[in-house]
């Protein structure tokens, strides 16, 4: 339907009243790898992405422009990160890729998607690398985090 059909019969869209989080910018997007080592030979070697390799076997990038960091996330790694351990539990729909927004205030932001409704994976953590991260699955079953990524910031960020 196009936009000026939506007008016509005066349909907006709701608004909820209560204030945004506010995003400062994506801090991260890429795949969650079934099969890092096919991705990889898609994504690296294909398409010549210039991965740096860190533990365990996760390919990312901090050197694509377009975006902060994009990385292939192996789906154990994503467990991990999430529950603590390898496997993905059979409760929960396996997601197909990752997705971080960088936000000004995150205890804020946890707070408010907890308010909301949404069942958080992981509440406000440091991982190991230093980006700390609250995570939940998306209604398209992404896996989406609100974060505080210190080395992707500007200074005063």
């Amino acid at each position: 339907m196009t936009a000026t059909r939506r007008k016509a019969k005066g349909r907006a869209p709701k608004r909820s009243h209560a204030r945004p989080i506010e995003v400062l910018f994506v801090a991260g997007f890429g795949p969650i790898a079934r099969e890092p080592e096919r991705s990889q030979k898609l994504y690296g070697e294909l398409l010549g992405l210039p991965f740096e390799e860190a533990d365990g076997g996760y390919l990312h990038t901090d050197r694509l422009d377009g975006t902060k960091s994009f990385g292939l996330w192996p789906l154990a790694q994503a467990a991990e990160s999430c529950f603590g351990t390898s496997e993905w539990p059979g409760s929960l729909p396996v997601p197909q890729a990752w997705l971080e927004f960088d936000v000004a205030d995150l205890r804020a932001a946890t707070e408010t998607l907890r308010r909301r409704g949404y069942e958080l994976l992981v509440e406000a953590r440091e991982e190991p690398w230093g980006q700390t991260v609250t995570r939940l699955l998306s209604p398209e079953g992404l896996l989406v985090a609100v974060t505080h990524t210190p080395w992707l910031r500007k200074r005063g960020q």
